[in-house]
């Protein structure tokens, strides 16, 4: 921890300025590039250009079934901002390339990169002011409320949940879109000062750098099992159904690409597999079920409830997957009372680390590791023991520094004395 000091207090920044309200980009709302000669004139800005690029990307979450972009808004110095309508122009490899040894600015950067590297955009330098806002201590970190703290600005909101796959883009939409990356670089400048001023800025860079190694994980294993009340089914039989159902609507969603929840809501799916209808007009009986568009597609949902009923005992899903994983910790004082107790001594100890660096304890280190020490913690609870462990399970070498003692400590808690039997 030497160097690091909390002498700036984050949520005090540009506090007592009142808000400058920015309803417009200071050069206009630009209109979408649509076709490959655009392009090329903006790369050809882009490369002329100076410091960081500012990037941002609209997807349309909760309308569409993938997760594409659907928008990309970069600007730099020297170049302006461009929105790029990636339907039109769904290769930008060409502005990756030009960007290749140029810092990227992005909020909230694990949410867009997928996105922007399906069109051919992956960076190799990256600030994110949303956890360099985390690390520096903010309490709110959106990009509207930290611009506000930082730079005394309020931008105009109101668009982030829109159906970015409409065309056209309405005008008042663009406009939201590219004030996303109209301050962005200001924002990255003066957070990057606050973290130097306490000594966190090396943290932030390795934060950075894992964002830009990460790959995507494997796919998820019975992903149905995410459905939205499921743990209110109890049988086997009615998991089946659940599997059934999910499946038949992500075949239709993956194909019309549109959010499964749209074609079908998790509340109808789960009424279903618990009714357990014996004929369509049970099914069309459901509540939830009422809708014109179900009604039409009742066949569907029939059929894949019957094949869930006719299947064998054998084929059942289980009613939980094996896991390496822990329990959940509200049965560890039953299960395995030691390890509920170095859970809570090591809770405590990141709790106050936390506390007095003004990082939250999700940032210093995954409550998943945290978990998986305290439940099966090495024989040897040396420092040097725990920090292998905690690089084993993706922590970074500034996490470790700061963490690896105290959980070494934590894994052997003071045991209580025995109470007399007298009193």
């Amino acid at each position: 921890m030497d160097g690091v000091t909390s002498a700036v207090e984050p949520a005090a920044l540009g506090e007592d300025a009142p808000e400058i309200v920015v309803l417009a980009p200071r050069d206009g709302t630009p209109h979408p590039l649509t076709t490959p000669a655009e392009l090329s004139d903006f790369c050809r800005l882009l490369a002329g250009g100076t410091g960081p690029a500012a990037i941002d990307a609209e997807r349309a979450s909760g309308y569409r079934y993938s997760q594409r972009a659907y928008l990309v808004q970069i600007r730099r110095d020297g170049a302006g901002t461009a929105l790029i309508d990636p339907t039109a122009l769904p290769d930008l490899s060409s502005v990756g390339a030009v960007l290749q040894d140029t810092e990227w600015v992005l909020h909230a950067a694990n949410q867009d990169l997928p996105c922007l590297a399906e069109v051919g955009m992956r960076p190799t330098l990256l600030f994110d002011t949303e956890l360099a806002g985390r690390l520096a201590g903010f309490e709110r970190v959106g990009l509207g409320a930290i611009v506000g703290q930082v730079l005394g600005l309020h931008l105009e909101k109101g668009h982030s949940a829109a159906d970015w796959s409409t065309r056209p883009l309405p005008r008042e939409w663009l406009t939201y879109a590219a004030l996303d990356v109209e301050v962005l670089v200001e924002l990255r400048d003066a957070l990057d000062a606050t973290l130097r001023l306490q000594g966190k800025r090396g943290w932030a860079g390795q934060e950075f750098a894992a964002l830009v190694e990460a790959t995507p994980g494997p796919p998820r294993i019975d992903p149905w099992r995410r459905t939205s009340g499921i743990h209110k089914l109890p049988s086997r039989r009615q998991l089946a159904a659940v599997r059934e159902l999910w499946t038949v609507r992500d075949e239709i969603a993956r194909r019309r690409d549109i959010a499964p929840g749209r074609i079908l809501p998790d509340s109808a799916v789960i009424a279903a597999a618990n009714a357990e209808p014996r004929t369509s007009e049970d099914l069309l009986g459901l509540r939830v079920f009422a809708g014109r568009a179900n009604r039409r597609l009742t066949g569907t949902w029939f059929g894949a409830l019957q094949r869930a009923r006719a299947l064998p005992a054998e084929q059942l899903p289980p009613i939980s997957l094996v896991s390496d994983a822990p329990p959940p910790p509200s049965r560890w004082t039953d299960r395995k009372p030691e390890a509920a107790a170095r859970l809570a001594a090591a809770r405590a100890g990141l709790a106050a680390l936390s506390q007095s660096l003004q990082v939250p304890v999700e940032n210093l280190l995954t409550p998943d590791v945290v978990r998986r020490l305290a439940w099966d913690p090495p024989a040897d609870h040396s420092e040097r023991s725990v920090a292998a462990l905690l690089a084993e399970g993706g922590a970074r070498p500034w996490q470790i520094e700061l963490t690896a003692g105290l959980l070494g400590a934590a894994l052997d808690p003071p045991t209580a004395e025995p109470a007399d039997p007298a009193t």
